[in-house]
């Protein structure tokens, strides 16, 4: 006897990526599943799956944020909890897709007595039940390694730098900028960490590089001290590239040392507006003209401001999840480059 299997691509999604979801789901022209997602009286979480999911390749989208009354430890116990029903549902292969991959910052242990939490993560995924895992720029590229499974790490470098060629060329059109040129753009690294990262929007942009010296505390948590710029900025646009912004010190710090070196305007990407605690207000306060930043993480109302635009990554998602689902190679979306 002959069986002549079909494919088929089943999508859904936890509550904190909903919207970001939906867009992928249409720009694969596919429907968004529903996976019941209900809490018990005391806040435990449960799934059932609306609908028949056996031998199917199912893509479960969750980024790892607070939404709503939720916490970012909602959010990830939701996925890993939607990850073992359909495990126990006969997915064929169940593959996690994560444009925010939380508790990534503790990648190795700094200091004694910590944890690797970006690890821990990882396997938790393969023991729930997922073969392969998805997220976009992750914090360091080792993490790809603590997935006991495939791992495709996409960039959101090709939005970000769709928007930061807008902003080149205007500086080069716009005969009354106080006679910027072309040339008049820097990108700038906001510390030693991330100039890589830099260097390659540097040279897609044919721009300068320029980098900040900080100091982080030691003693505490999320205070930053910029120190000094190597590179020239004075009468210079300089972009502040980095991967995620928090609490937002990195990026204001970075900010005020590039208006004191005499940077004529100040913007910032980063592919992760997590935006939490007083980073709203610092980022309102800052010299900073424009943040740009995606859709990895959802922005509620009450945190938008207009220095805040945000691009979406919904049709590179929508791309790679094709690619895994046809088995066709990921990182030509990108020409080799995601993973560099």
């Amino acid at each position: 006897m002959e069986l002549v299997t079909k494919k088929h691509l089943y999508l859904v999604s936890g509550r904190a990526s909903q919207t970001l979801a939906a867009d992928i789901a249409q720009e694969l022209s596919v429907p968004l599943g529903d996976a019941g997602i209900a809490e018990f009286a005391n806040g435990e979480i449960h799934c059932r799956y609306q609908e028949s999911i056996r031998g199917t390749d199912v893509f479960i989208i969750n980024t790892h944020s607070a939404f709503e009354e939720q916490s970012i430890n909602d959010a990830l116990m939701e996925q890993l909890i939607m990850v073992d029903a359909a495990r126990r549902a006969s997915a064929k292969r169940i593959t996690v897709v994560a444009p925010f991959y939380g508790y990534a910052r503790q990648d190795r242990k700094a200091n004694g007595r910590e944890p690797i939490t970006a690890k821990l993560v990882a396997q938790l995924f393969k023991a729930a039940g997922a073969s392969r895992l998805v997220s976009v720029d992750l914090h360091s590229n080792q993490i790809q390694g603590f997935f006991d499974g495939p791992v495709d790490h996409l960039t959101a470098r090709p939005v970000l730098l769709d928007f930061l060629r807008d902003l080149r060329d205007s500086i080069a059109s716009d005969d009354t900028a106080n006679g910027l040129t072309g040339d008049s753009l820097v990108i700038v690294s906001p510390d030693a960490g991330r100039v890589k990262v830099a260097e390659r929007y540097a040279k897609e942009l044919d721009a300068d590089l320029a980098i900040v010296h900080k100091r982080r505390s030691t003693s505490e948590k999320n205070t930053v001290e910029a120190k000094d710029v190597v590179g020239e900025v004075e009468g210079r646009v300089c972009v502040l590239i980095d991967d995620m912004i928090d609490t937002g010190g990195t990026i204001v710090a970075a900010a005020d040392i590039l208006q004191e070196k005499g940077a004529t305007e100040i913007f910032a990407a980063c592919t992760h507006g997590v935006f939490s605690g007083p980073a709203i207000d610092r980022i309102k306060k800052s010299p900073i003209r424009k943040v740009v930043t995606t859709d990895t993480l959802p922005l509620p109302p009450e945190r938008k401001c207009d220095k805040i635009e945000i691009v979406s990554v919904s049709a590179i998602l929508a791309r790679a999840i094709h690619a895994v689902f046809e088995d066709t190679s990921v990182s030509e979306i990108f020409g080799g480059d995601n993973y560099s």
